[in-house]
């Protein structure tokens, strides 16, 4: 792990946010936004808002949770705004909340909340450590506060997972 002297960040620093009309290519049978298709914005967009964090190359660790909450239809326009909302040693969790808007009402709801755990690495692809990220609002100081519990059913998660692989061996 690479030691460099590090400063801390305000959460708002890594605050980024994306739209998109919901295209019908994007969608399902149900006339709404294809699940995977979210995820891959989801993933997006919190590599970048890590990125700006870290202020280096990340790769995603984890993609803790997704809650789909409401549909996101055809025509709406889908907005997610993420950031860094908790950082320990090399990782940083990023805190995902993805909106649906009607353009025509001005309607808008949210239709999604994820977590997801990025690594940043140094020019060697070597993890390395990151700046604390420093909550200011209330929205943040809310999330932050729950990063050191959702850390620890990662560490538990993954155990969890490591120990059904070696279960399921090698497929050939």
């Amino acid at each position: 792990m690479t030691n460099t002297i590090l400063t801390k960040k305000l959460i708002r620093d890594s605050r980024t946010t994306k739209s998109s009309f919901v295209l019908p290519s994007d969608t399902n049978t149900h006339g709404t936004l294809f699940g995977g298709k979210l995820m891959s914005y989801i993933d997006d967009i919190a590599a970048i808002a890590a990125s700006k964090h870290a202020r280096s190359a990340v790769v995603t660790a984890s993609a803790d949770s997704i809650d789909f909450l409401s549909p996101i239809r055809e025509g709406e326009v889908v907005s997610l705004e993420a950031y860094v909302s908790w950082t320990h040693n090399t990782s940083m969790e990023v805190f995902v909340k993805i909106f649906a808007e009607n353009v025509i009402s001005g309607k808008k709801k949210v239709c999604a909340t994820s977590f997801l755990t990025f690594v940043a690495l140094d020019e060697e692809s070597i993890p390395t450590r990151v700046p604390e990220a420093m909550p200011e609002t209330e929205e943040e100081k809310f999330v932050n506060d729950g990063g050191f519990e959702r850390m620890k059913a990662r560490k538990a998660r993954r155990k969890h997972s490591q120990t059904l692989a070696s279960e399921f061996g090698v497929f050939t």
